[in-house]
């Protein structure tokens, strides 16, 4: 029997699935605030974010324009969602791609692009932008090495910004019934805001559009002193901020740029992921921090639109991993126990090597030796019932040779200090004031790792 297709509800390709993402009403993490406050969840596209509109429209004008033929490839700089916008394009209209990316962006991303079938350059991130080692550079130059290539070029194709324009801005004009008073966005390539207040602003030229910056790039003191400082800034934060002022940012646009930072900006993702069920990225987290903060002088008649660029599932190895947050000084706890400590410490060792009475002085050294350590808990069961230290351990055979194979219960000294999992830190430190090297932390009686002066040292520098 033949089959009527018309009856069918299908898409012809998965790019005729990009754009149209929902509004998301915040009620949580916006407690207190007065104005009405919605999210533009860009990554309900199908490549995750919301470069995916720039991804089909610089492709498909390098093909209107004969700039690519057929079998050609796609090159880009990119920190990952406009390589997923290109890569997708690409795949379905059969091009190649390269793509480099700076070796702060996370793996996912590397990854998702090699997934595929891109090939992915990995760059260094603490180089100016006009060095030839920078992922731009190394971008442009792949162009010049490969036949029948283009470069995307987001930082200053005009495509970019004309995507929003054709798309983004029309969204939200509709969505919010031509009622909204602010957009905030955050600034990378420049191309988003620009595109999207530039349609907002011709409907309403009373819209406020504010652009988000991120503490360490430039953008924020060249928008309001139109110069900026030589010194490269480093920060974690993924796919907004510059060292340079992109072709594709539209300054004239933006009314005004607010700042927020790291910590910020990874607390605030956590917080939507937690309490809204918006799972974002890290650049969502800095949109909302600086966001909900500009908030506080609004009322209750304002009608804000904040855009989330990406989810989250790109950066679970970062923002959402508790021990890269530790280690990066961005996860602290109210009250520094024993167990915080601990978990601090560095995986090459063993949170707690221990030996049984039983064993011989030789067996105890060895472990000592092993594990690069300096003192062991001697057990019986699951109590401590003394300890060996190095000192004493070679001590005792340096006088007496044969005792290399005896029980180390008979070379031992008294117990390190116990201190339980849960109390603060603090009850550790009087110990090593008193010259003790190191303390035994417990969870009710049982031993669960050791502390010694040096752990301390180490958590208290980082």
């Amino acid at each position: 029997m033949l089959k009527d297709i018309s009856k069918i509800k299908f898409y012809n390709n998965i790019l005729d699935t990009i754009g149209n993402t929902p509004l998301i009403k915040l009620n949580k993490i916006n407690k207190g605030l007065k104005p009405l406050i919605f999210v533009k969840a860009e990554f309900f596209n199908p490549g995750g974010s919301v470069k995916d509109r720039i991804g089909v429209e610089i492709i498909a004008d390098a093909e209107k324009t004969g700039r690519i033929k057929p079998g050609g490839t796609v090159v880009e700089s990119t920190s990952g969602n406009t390589g997923m916008g290109l890569a997708i394009a690409a795949a379905v209209k059969g091009y190649k791609t390269v793509f480099t990316m700076p070796d702060k962006m996370s793996q996912e991303k590397v990854m998702n692009l090699r997934a595929f079938g891109a090939e992915v350059i990995v760059t260094p991130t603490a180089v100016p932008h006009e060095s030839p080692e920078s992922y731009t550079s190394v971008a442009k130059k792949r162009v010049e090495e490969t036949p029948n290539s283009i470069l995307a070029d987001q930082y200053e194709n005009p495509k970019n910004a004309e995507a929003h324009y054709k798309t983004t801005g029309p969204e939200i004009w509709e969505q919010t019934g031509g009622q909204i008073d602010y957009f905030i966005c955050g600034i990378g390539t420049g191309g988003t805001i620009s595109g999207t207040a530039k349609y907002l602003k011709e409907k309403n030229p009373r819209i406020k559009v504010i652009g988000v910056d991120i503490k360490g790039s430039i953008l924020h003191e060249y928008f309001y002193t139109k110069k900026y400082s030589p010194v490269f800034k480093t920060y974690k934060v993924e796919g907004i901020g510059q060292d340079f002022i992109p072709g594709a940012l539209d300054f004239s646009v933006v009314d005004e740029v607010i700042v927020s930072d790291d910590p910020e900006s990874f607390h605030a993702a956590r917080r939507m992921t937690r309490e809204e069920g918006i799972f974002v990225g890290g650049s969502c987290g800095t949109a909302i921090a600086a966001g909900l903060k500009y908030c506080e002088k609004l009322s209750e008649h304002d009608v804000v639109v904040i855009l989330l660029p990406d989810g989250g599932s790109r950066y679970v190895s970062k923002i959402y991993n508790d021990v890269w947050m530790k280690e990066n000084g961005f996860l602290k706890p109210e009250r520094v126990t024993m167990k915080y400590v601990l978990t601090d410490k560095s995986v090459d060792i063993p949170k707690l090597v221990v030996v049984e009475k039983t064993a011989t002085v030789r067996k105890a050294l060895e472990l000592i030796k092993q594990y690069s350590i300096s003192q062991l808990p001697v057990i019986e069961g699951n109590k401590c019932i003394g300890t060996v230290t190095e000192s004493n351990l070679l001590s005792v055979v340096l006088n007496d040779s044969t005792k290399f194979d005896k029980a180390v219960e008979h070379s031992m000294e008294a117990p390190l200090p116990t201190i339980h999992m849960n109390e603060e830190m603090q009850s550790a430190v009087k110990y090593f004031a008193q010259k003790i090297p190191a303390v035994l932390v417990v969870d009710d009686t049982k031993p669960i790792g050791i502390v010694t002066r040096f752990d301390i040292l180490d958590f208290m520098s980082h």
